[in-house]
């Protein structure tokens, strides 16, 4: 893949069984990354890990600050510093949040500054809800300039029918089409 040279901001957020599935992805693309962490990616264990196993994975790829407060990700888009913004793994809660314009995280604050630079952001969707009440903001943000999912499906429709995952072996690849321009299809897969 040919993201070497891209700066690639990663926002984190509390989907935390899906978290692993992210950072293997990420570790098999190179690119610069810059990683910002929700409040609960930050503070709350849980059966999948402790923040601090969390972080010490996200510091062995990269050499840059680990973003964690609002006024730390607010330069990110008065200075130009991404081309690129991922939301991965993106919760309904954070997905309801970007929809209506809430910015009261610091992965949202470094969603916001960035999309004002008319730069991609890739949401990689990790939601119970997302077949219901979050349905609605699935299809705004899908109508959004400069926002890309990466494909999606249902993961466990029998037990879950509301649940949406993304492809998460497809990230690098929405990732270069984002930064086409494009939105990788089909989306739901």
């Amino acid at each position: 893949m040919g993201l070497e040279q891209t700066r690639v901001g990663v926002g984190l957020t509390g989907s935390f069984c899906t978290c692993d599935e992210v950072l293997d992805a990420l570790e098999a693309i190179a690119a610069d990354y810059t990683f910002v962490l929700s409040y609960h990616a930050q503070q709350l264990s849980s059966r999948f890990g402790t923040p601090e196993d969390f972080e010490r994975r996200l510091r062995a790829l990269t050499a840059h600050m680990i973003v964690k407060t609002i006024p730390e990700a607010e330069p990110l888009g008065p200075k130009n510093l991404l081309d690129v913004f991922v939301i991965a793994p993106c919760t309904g809660n954070t997905l309801a949040k970007l929809a209506n314009g809430i910015t009261d995280t610091p992965v949202l604050m470094a969603a916001k500054g960035h999309l004002r630079n008319g730069k991609p952001l890739v949401i990689s969707l990790a939601s119970n809800d997302a077949l219901g009440v979050n349905l609605r903001n699935i299809g705004t943000l899908l109508n959004m300039k400069h926002i890309s999912f990466v494909p999606f499906a249902q993961d466990a429709p029998q037990q879950k029918p509301n649940s949406l995952t993304a492809r998460t072996e497809l990230l690098g690849k929405t990732i270069e089409a984002a930064l086409r321009g494009e939105q990788l299809q089909p989306v739901l897969r």
